[in-house]
C-alpha cells in the first residue's frame, strides 16, 4: 500500500483484545512494507558500520606505502557511500510511508466504528478519548508500528559488527561483543518507570482534552451563568497537571538517554585503552587499532535506535491500548443482518413497549422521562442500546436487516442534532429520494431567518446555499440549529422519520408552523415525533401515552387530555401535588354523584 493508493479498500477486522496485539496486527498487515523498510535499512546500517572498516584499511595501506590497496579501499569507501546514500534515501521513504499507511489503517477503522455505533459510542466512551484516539494516538501508533524495521536491521547491523571483529581482531573484538549487549540492555530497568510516567501523561492529557471540549462545546450556556472563569481555571489547573507530568516523563527520558551517551562512551575508552595496550605489545597494526576504534564510535548511531524503539513502545502502548478499547466495543445487533437488502414498508411496531405508529400517519409519543424517550426513539430507528425483541417494519425485524437498509429505511433525528461546518448546500447534501427539494424542506422547518442570518455574517455570499455554517452551528441559536438539522431530515424523505423533540427551542408560533409543514410535507409518510408541546400533539393523527416501558393510552390529544390524568400530568406539567388533587376532585365528583343517585332512588 502506498501513500497515494489511500484510503484502504477495506482496513480488515482489527485484533482489539489488548493494545500489542493490536499493535502486532497492524504491523502483520504491513508486512510487505516492512520488509522493504528492513531491507533499505540493513543496506544503510551495514554501509555506515563498513566505513570503518575501509577507513582502516585505507590507514594500514598508507602505512605500508601500498598505491594498489589504498585505491581499492578507496573504491571500497565509495561503494560504502553510495549504499549510504541509496539506503537513507528509500529508508526514509519506505519509513514515512508505513508510518502513514498505519495511522491512516486506525483512522479508518476508527471512523467505520463510529459510523457502526452511532450515538451509542458517546454513551460508552468519554468524546475528550475519541478525540485523544482519532489525532494524536494514531501518529503514536503509527510512529512505533515504522520503527520496528529500522530497530531490527540496527539489531542485525550490531550482530554483524561483532561477528566481523571478532574475526577481524579477536582480541579487541571480545570487548566490544561483551559491551555491547551491556550498552543496548542497561536501559531495560529504566524502562518500566518511564512507561508508567509516560501513561500518566497521556491520561491527564486526555482528561485535560476532554474538559476543553466541554467547555467549548458549553461556551454559550457558560456565559449566560457565567460560568467560564470557573471552567477556565479548571481547564489551567489540568494544563498544568499535564505539564508537570510532561516535565517529570522528559526526566526520565533524559536520563535513559544520558546512559544512551555514558556507556558507549565508557567502552569507547575501554577499547582505545585496551587497544593501545596490544599494539604497544605489537599484537595488533595501527590500522586494526583505527579500525576498532571507527567501528566502536559508528555503532553509536544504531545503538540509538535502541532508545527510540523503546521509546516509541511506551508512547504507543497506552494509544493502542485506547484505540484497542474503543476498537473492541460492539452493537447489540449485527450490523450484517440476517436479510437480503431491501428497505420494506408498512406499519412500525415496537414489541417491547407496544407502540404501533401506522404506516403513513402521523403519530405523536408522550414519554414523561426524556431518556427513556431517547433511548425508544433509537430502538425504532434499529440503534437499541441492549439486546432485546426487534422492532417490526411491515413485519419485518429491522435488526435482521443489513444497517445500511435500516438506516434507509428509518431515519432518527435526536434531540441534540449536529451539524457539521461547510457551506448549507454541503450541510442538506445527504442521501435521499429526491421527491422533497431543499427549497421545501426548509420552508416546511421555517428557516427562512436562518437563511437571512447565514447570509448576514457570510461577507461574500449572496446565495444562503454557498454561506457558511461554522462547527456544530455554535454561530445560530439552538432554534436555528434544531430548525436546519429538521430540513436536512426532510430532505431525506424516509419510509419511517422518527424525531425526538425537533421543536423544544422555538417559540410557540414558529412552532405551531412547524407543526403544519410537517404534516404537510410528511403527508403519506410515517412519522413518530416525540414530544410533549401541545401544538405538535394537537396536529398529530395518533397519540400514545408511554408509562414506565409501556404504552398506557393511546387516542387524539384532546381525548386524552381530558380521559387521562397521567397524559395531561406530562403534557400540562402538573406538579404531583396537582395530580394528587385532580384525582381528589375526580373521586368527590364521582361520590357526590352516586350520593345524588341514591337520593332520587
Amino acid at each position: 500500500m502506498q501513500i497515494q493508493d489511500l484510503p484502504y479498500p477495506d482496513p480488515g477486522v482489527p485484533d482489539a483484545r489488548s493494545g500489542p496485539r493490536f499493535l502486532w496486527w497492524l504491523w502483520r498487515n504491513q508486512l510487505g512494507g516492512q520488509l522493504k523498510s528492513l531491507a533499505w535499512g540493513l543496506l544503510h546500517f551495514v554501509s555506515v558500520s563498513a566505513l570503518p572498516f575501509c577507513v582502516g584499511l585505507a590507514v594500514q595501506a598508507a602505512v605500508d606505502r601500498s598505491g594498489d590497496r589504498l585505491a581499492l579501499t578507496g573504491g571500497l569507501m565509495l561503494l560504502c557511500g553510495t549504499g549510504i546514500a541509496l539506503g537513507d534515501t528509500f529508508l526514509h521513504r519506505t519509513a514515512v510511508t508505513n508510518w502513514i499507511t498505519a495511522a491512516a489503517r486506525v483512522q479508518q477503522l476508527l471512523a467505520r466504528k463510529a459510523a457502526q455505533l452511532g450515538s451509542a459510542l458517546t454513551r460508552r466512551v468519554a468524546a475528550g478519548e475519541v478525540v485523544a484516539v482519532s489525532t494524536g494516538d494514531v501518529e503514536k501508533i503509527g510512529w512505533f508500528v515504522e520503527a520496528v524495521s529500522r530497530f531490527t536491521a540496527a539489531a542485525l547491523t550490531v550482530l554483524v559488527v561483532c561477528v566481523g571483529l571478532l574475526v577481524y581482531q579477536p582480541a579487541l573484538g571480545v570487548v566490544v561483543a561483551v559491551g555491547l549487549p551491556v550498552v543496548a540492555l542497561a536501559v531495560l530497568p529504566l524502562l518500566p518507570r518511564a512507561t508508567r510516567r509516560a501513561d500518566v501523561q497521556r491520561e491527564k492529557a486526555g482528561r485535560a482534552t476532554e474538559l476543553a471540549s466541554d467547555t467549548v462545546a458549553g461556551l454559550r450556556v457558560l456565559r449566560g451563568i457565567g460560568g467560564e472563569e470557573l471552567f477556565l481555571d479548571r481547564y489551567r489547573r489540568a494544563s498544568q497537571e499535564v505539564r508537570h507530568a510532561a516535565v517529570r516523563s522528559a526526566r526520565m527520558w533524559s536520563l535513559i538517554s544520558a546512559v544512551q551517551v555514558l556507556l558507549p562512551g565508557l567502552l569507547l575508552i575501554a577499547v582505545v585503552w585496551h587497544g593501545i595496550d596490544l599494539a604497544r605489545q605489537g599484537r595488533i597494526t595501527v590500522g586494526e587499532l583505527v579500525t576498532v576504534y571507527s567501528a566502536v564510535m559508528i555503532l553509536n548511531y544504531p545503538l540509538r535506535h535502541f532508545e527510540e524503539i523503546a521509546m516509541a513502545y511506551s508512547f504507543s502502548r497506552p494509544s493502542a491500548k485506547r484505540a484497542a478499547r474503543v476498537l473492541s466495543l460492539e452493537r447489540s445487533t449485527d450490523t450484517g443482518g440476517t436479510r437480503e437488502a431491501e428497505v420494506p414498508g408498512g406499519d412500525l411496531y415496537d414489541p417491547e413497549t407496544g407502540l404501533l405508529a401506522p404506516a403513513g400517519r402521523f403519530t405523536a409519543v408522550v414519554c414523561g422521562d426524556p431518556d427513556a424517550a431517547g433511548r425508544l426513539a433509537e430502538r425504532l430507528g434499529g440503534h437499541p442500546a441492549e439486546p432485546g425483541r426487534s422492532v417490526l417494519l411491515g413485519g419485518v425485524p429491522l435488526d435482521e436487516l443489513p444497517l445500511d437498509s435500516a438506516r434507509t429505511a428509518v431515519l432518527v433525528q435526536d434531540k441534540d442534532p449536529v451539524l457539521l461546518s461547510g457551506t448549507l448546500r454541503e450541510l442538506l447534501d445527504v442521501p435521499s429520494s429526491g421527491a422533497v427539494p431543499p427549497a421545501d424542506a426548509l420552508a416546511a422547518a421555517q428557516c427562512q431567518d436562518v437563511l437571512d442570518a447565514l447570509v448576514q455574517g457570510s461577507l461574500d455570499a449572496a446565495d444562503p446555499m454557498d454561506a457558511r455554517i461554522s462547527e456544530r452551528g455554535r454561530s445560530l441559536s439552538g432554534g436555528q440549529r434544531q430548525r436546519l438539522a429538521l430540513a436536512r431530515s426532510l430532505i431525506t424523505d424516509p419510509e419511517v422519520l422518527v424525531l425526538d423533540e425537533p421543536t423544544s427551542a422555538v417559540d410557540s408560533h414558529t412552532e405551531a408552523r412547524i407543526a403544519d409543514g410537517l404534516r404537510r410535507l410528511r403527508s403519506g409518510r410515517t412519522t413518530v415525533v416525540f414530544t410533549s408541546s401541545p401544538l405538535l400533539l394537537d396536529r398529530a393523527d395518533r397519540v400514545a401515552l408511554v408509562h414506565e416501558g409501556e404504552v398506557a393510552a393511546v387516542g387524539v390529544h384532546r381525548e386524552l387530555v381530558d380521559s387521562e390524568p397521567r397524559y395531561r400530568a406530562v403534557v400540562t406539567r402538573e406538579t404531583d401535588e396537582e395530580l394528587a388533587a385532580a384525582h381528589e376532585g375526580v373521586l368527590l365528583d364521582a361520590l357526590q354523584k352516586l350520593e345524588e343517585i341514591e337520593e332520587s332512588a
